[in-house]
């Protein structure tokens, strides 16, 4: 008689993140993918740079906003049952991009995605935090933030492939029909989240429980970590380009570099927060990012090497400053409030890019050969904000609620 051998719980694990991973990779996707698009939909839809950029925006704005209204109700449900329903959601609006007709019908679809999409991140860190324990929280949380890493290396191309050889409907189509086989497998394999609800304690059910001054310092540790790294990231190509004199053909290979290269030490950066804690963790990362936000934005004209290796090295350590914030700000939250307290968090960090990327326009000029003006100026704005967030993580640091008063998160 054969006997079916039953999965270790950290191969249960393992799967879990996974899959949890392939939610993050499909909406990451989702929304990078507009970016490289924008040529041919301002092409066939007969849309102008202004009308372009609202269907950009309406992703993040409305998944900001739906961050914030998450804070009435996003804890008083099973994690299991939220997320299949908000992931759902966002396929249909995915599936509906490529239907769309026109301008507005594809702003509708991007509304809703963006606005299911946030607070799906929200659920999935709020999952991983309730089910891994605080010692290799890091790493888990490390390992589903890969999926910002792997659509850049295979996302974003396969996408722009689908779409020169099919249309820009294709990309969208194929991205629901994927993220549909992902909304099965988690009905299938993802357990039931409720310890949250069990644990609940009396003023949980409040809104207001999570808007106080101690948890609120999260918010604002979190908003200025992704605030100093989204006020040179949106423009890095076009410096690239027009400043250091690369070609547009060298451009996706230096971002493959710096894609794969995160992609590799996403997890390796989780498992260094696990063993010294992520509030030193992001410490240091803050504190080494500022010699290459430096360096990079006074590098002179020069070969795609070198500048894939200063690229390299920028990505890895600014995007890993990620995993270490949401690390510290999910662990220092009672389950109770764990999904609504993210929700409100993934809306600051949207937030950050959308104001980040903005104010980064007005302090920026290009000059008639398209070199940027002012870039250099930039990444000393962009040192003193990681400045500003060292002093606040100093501050969240010592003021938060500790892992030992919350024994169960």
């Amino acid at each position: 008689m054969t006997v079916l051998s039953v999965p270790s719980p950290v191969a249960r694990e393992r799967t879990l993140l996974w899959l949890l991973a392939a939610v993050q990779f499909t909406h990451v996707v989702d929304f990078m993918m507009l970016m490289p698009l924008g040529p041919l939909l301002m092409q066939r839809l007969d849309l102008s740079a202004t009308r372009f950029g609202a269907l950009v925006s309406a992703y993040t704005l409305a998944s900001a906003a739906m961050g914030v209204l998450g804070v009435f109700w996003l804890d008083r449900l099973e994690r299991k049952r939220t997320l299949l329903m908000l992931y759902a959601g966002f396929i249909t609006a995915t599936l509906l991009c490529g239907a769309a007709t026109g301008a507005v019908g594809l702003l509708v679809a991007r509304t809703v995605a963006g606005a299911c999409a946030g607070l799906m991140g929200a659920v999935v860190i709020a999952i991983v935090s309730d089910v891994v324990p605080a010692e290799r929280r890091g790493q888990a949380i490390g390992t589903v933030m890969t999926a910002y890493a792997l659509s850049a290396v295979a996302g974003v191309p396969l996408g722009l492939g689908l779409a020169n050889l099919w249309g820009w409907r294709s990309p969208f189509v194929v991205l629901a029909a994927v993220a549909g086989l992902v909304w099965l497998l988690l009905l299938r394999f993802l357990p039931r989240v409720d310890g949250h609800l069990a644990r609940a304690p009396g003023d949980a059910s409040s809104p207001a429980s999570v808007f106080t001054p101690r948890l609120a310092l999260g918010w604002v540790l979190t908003f200025t970590v992704v605030f100093a790294s989204f006020l040179l990231i949106p423009y890095l190509g076009a410096f690239m380009v027009g400043n250091l004199g690369l070609s547009l053909s060298e451009l996706p290979w230096v971002y493959l570099a710096g894609g794969a290269a995160t992609l590799l030490s996403s997890r390796w950066i989780g498992g260094l927060a696990d063993r010294l804690g992520p509030a030193r963790v992001l410490a240091g990362l803050l504190v080494f990012t500022m010699a290459p936000h430096l360096l990079f934005t006074h590098l002179p004209p020069s070969p795609l090497p070198v500048v894939a290796l200063v690229f390299v090295v920028f990505m890895t350590l600014t995007s890993g400053r990620a995993i270490p914030t949401m690390a510290l700000v999910a662990s220092r939250v009672p389950p109770a409030l764990r999904g609504r307290y993210l929700a409100v968090n993934m809306a600051a960090s949207d937030g950050a890019s959308g104001l980040a990327a903005w104010m980064g326009g007005l302090l920026l000029a290009t000059a008639s050969d398209g070199a940027l003006i002012g870039f250099g100026p930039l990444g000393f704005f962009a040192v003193g904000i990681s400045a500003l967030a060292l002093g606040l993580l100093w501050v969240f640091a010592g003021r938060a609620v500790p892992v030992s008063a919350t024994p169960a998160s």
